[in-house]
């Protein structure tokens, strides 16, 4: 990790730390590693969904039965 990463504390029920923990041993990767790794998974996932959207929001808004007679 960078000299600029942030520490913070965060609370896992036991099951799910022991389940971190076996994938990061697996993977050889610090239990940190492994969040930082999915929370950035996540926010790019955001990233992508919200892209989709701005890509989308001009297009017209159609009706449920126009959606299910455009697939049929």
């Amino acid at each position: 990790m960078s000299e600029l990463s942030k520490r913070t504390t965060v609370y896992f029920e036991p099951s799910v730390y022991e389940a971190l923990k076996t994938k990061a041993e697996y993977a050889h990767l610090s239990i940190s590693a492994l969040i930082d790794d999915a929370a950035r998974l996540l926010l790019r996932e955001d990233r992508e969904d919200l892209s989709a959207f701005l890509e989308r929001e001009k297009e017209p808004e159609i009706d449920y039965e126009a959606l299910l007679s455009d697939l049929y």
